[in-house]
């Protein structure tokens, strides 16, 4: 398969196109170190089907993150020109990006995660907000579908809740391209993530880390901007706790019916000693400092060996 033309499909033209255009860079570094030739091109939803038809000879390696690229929609087209690509299915990149529809599958198979509603955004107004909030008390309002905590905003109080509803119109303007929003319970607790691959036939759940965000959370910026947020690896837990992530990310993993590679968040609530399951995501990122390479790393695998382990995975 290696001897199949490459190409690393880049940008995607949403709040993410930065993160996937860091991502393709450090892919590059690894394929041009091994000497593996490839293309790159820079994805525009509007013209990509056009486009990839010139490229049927090749497989693609998904360097893009958040809406199209992530959620089963680049999946399809290339599927139906039957060009291979990493990461994983169509169906399970339309059930990740959905994070209502990944938590009902996550809920129906014994695992917890926090109580939810589920708004058109268009619906979104201060009378339904109280409503919600007379029975979740402290609220996370985030879009349903959008990856690298886009537009998210916590609400613990009444000064937080008062300030959200003043600026609630912008709120909406923000979420424009996004139909619905997801207003979950906000559980106090330690932020913790798990990366798993599959290697060989077996999926392996990486580490548990533990984000302590400089932001009141682990936003976009903590994410991708350097000294904004203190990994903890290995997250410093009870090893029951630990190897209960280990294993509730395995599950969700096979659940979701993720492929490669995952990440699944969790929430600890120290106080109730429970593990609330957030969200997978089947493109985590791959910049020099995003939380998969390095469990990797911790693990003994190198970059090198996560880039040819999604190459040698690839959906048909």
């Amino acid at each position: 398969m290696i001897n199949k033309k490459i190409l690393i499909l880049e940008g995607g033209f949403n709040e993410e196109h930065d993160v996937s255009l860091v991502t393709s860079k450090e892919i590059q570094k690894i394929l041009k170190q091994k000497k593996v030739k490839f293309e790159t091109l820079k994805v525009n939803p509007k013209n990509f089907h056009k486009k990839i038809i010139s490229y049927k000879n090749f497989f693609c390696i998904n360097a893009l993150h958040g809406p199209f690229g992530e959620d089963g929609q680049i999946q399809k087209i290339l599927k139906k020109y039957k060009i291979p690509f990493t990461h994983s299915n169509i169906k399970s990149s339309n059930l990740c990006f959905n994070k209502s529809a990944s938590k009902k599958q996550i809920i129906k198979n014994n695992l917890i995660t926090p109580k939810y509603y589920l708004l058109n955004t268009k619906d979104l107004n201060e009378k339904k907000l109280i409503t919600i909030r007379s029975v979740l008390k402290k609220f996370v309002i985030k879009p349903n579908k959008s990856g690298s905590s886009f537009c998210i905003k916590i609400i613990k109080n009444q000064k937080e809740f008062d300030i959200f509803i003043t600026h609630l119109k912008e709120f909406k303007k923000q979420l424009s391209y996004h139909k619905e929003v997801l207003i979950e319970e906000y559980i106090s607790g330690k932020e913790l993530t798990v990366s798993t691959i599959k290697l060989n036939k077996n999926i392996e759940a990486l580490a548990v880390t533990e984000i302590k965000s400089k932001n009141i959370f682990f936003d976009y910026k903590a994410k991708y901007s350097k000294g904004y947020a203190k990994h903890i690896l290995p997250a410093k837990l009870t090893k029951v706790n630990y190897n209960k992530c280990l294993k509730f990310a395995i599950k969700a993993h096979k659940l979701l019916g993720c492929n490669s590679i995952a990440r699944t968040d969790f929430i600890l609530d120290t106080k109730k000693n429970k593990i609330y399951f957030l969200e997978t995501n089947t493109q985590p990122g791959l910049t020099p400092i995003s939380l998969l390479p390095e469990q990797a790393s911790y693990r003994g695998l190198s970059f090198s060996e996560i880039i040819f382990n999604l190459i040698y995975k690839l959906n048909y």
